[in-house]
């Protein structure tokens, strides 16, 4: 199973940053409702989504991203809990991530994934988890 960091939802909804990410990121999300990508992700992603997508393009376009988000099927939603949030605040302590940076890493650890997907350089060199970035996640 892999982790898929807010940002592959960010820039499916956006086509934010470069083409090829939003390609990408569209890539990913096919191969996860069609089963062949086994994948998850923690609540907070849709947190993470619905706040940016309400800031570029406004509410009603947030709240029908926020929909699609967690109605995907075959993604599975991690809950964010106490534990994560101690593992979190140990991953701040130990690597200096940003606080939601760290509760993805924390869900990715508690839950025994070893890899996410992510653009984000802010996840390499945590024991434990590689990072693969969008274009490189289906090859």
């Amino acid at each position: 199973m892999k982790y898929l960091d807010a940002n592959v939802f960010i820039y499916l909804a956006l086509s934010e940053g470069s083409e090829s990410k939003a390609i990408a990121a569209k890539n990913i999300i096919e191969k996860v409702v069609e089963g062949s990508f086994v994948s998850a992700t923690s609540s907070l992603t849709w947190d993470e989504l619905v706040w940016v997508v309400k800031k570029f393009e406004g509410k009603e376009v947030a709240k029908e991203e926020g929909r699609k988000f967690i109605s995907l099927p075959k993604l599975k939603i991690l809950s964010v809990g106490e534990s994560t949030l101690y593992a979190a605040q140990d991953l701040v302590a130990a690597y200096g991530l940003k606080p939601r940076d760290a509760i993805h890493a924390a869900c990715c650890i508690e839950n025994g994934i070893e890899e996410i997907i992510s653009d984000d350089s802010d996840f390499d060199g945590i024991d434990g988890l590689k990072r693969t970035k969008l274009e490189d996640a289906l090859k």
